[in-house]
């Protein structure tokens, strides 16, 4: 009961910015209200406060008491939700497949099925010696990503 009324907040709170989605929710036995979101252009302390305002406000302390949590998904978050994938085009991310591949490379494309990673490799030249560097591409669904990461270099 409680934690539907935190959602249906939530919800409307989130409704009403467009720009902000939810990355994770949960609400624990102790009534702590933990919730993680990110933004098309990132999140702000004050978008932070929008939610949380928007979800406190509308509570009762006397009839419930909680703690409320709000965090924005951080740099090295995994991504979990397609509009996290969308806002990383152009990035490198590291993806760990459900075969346990490894891939490092530029996020490409996006769309509602997959992702497509470029980058170059060194290989052996077809005949001779030497190495010859090729572009490479890996077009993975949702489904066969274990984990992604957008990769931080400084």
């Amino acid at each position: 009961m409680f934690r539907d009324s935190v959602k249906i907040l939530l919800e409307e709170g989130l409704n009403q910015r467009e720009d902000l989605f939810l990355v994770d929710f949960d609400v624990l036995a102790d009534n702590s209200i933990k919730i993680v979101i990110d933004g098309d252009n990132g999140v702000l302390v004050g978008d932070c406060m929008f939610i949380s305002r928007a979800i406190e406000h509308n509570l009762d302390r006397e009839e419930q008491d909680f703690s409320l949590e709000i965090l924005s998904a951080g740099a090295t978050s995994p991504l979990t939700n397609i509009r996290q994938y969308k806002k990383n085009i152009g990035r490198t991310l590291s993806v760990k497949t459900t075969s346990n591949e490894d891939i490092e490379g530029k996020l490409t494309e996006v769309d509602d099925e997959k992702i497509l990673l470029e980058w170059k490799a060194r290989e052996p030249k077809p005949i001779g010696k030497g190495k010859v560097t090729v572009k490479k591409q890996a077009e993975l669904s949702y489904n066969s990503i274990s984990k992604a990461q957008v990769v931080i270099k400084f």
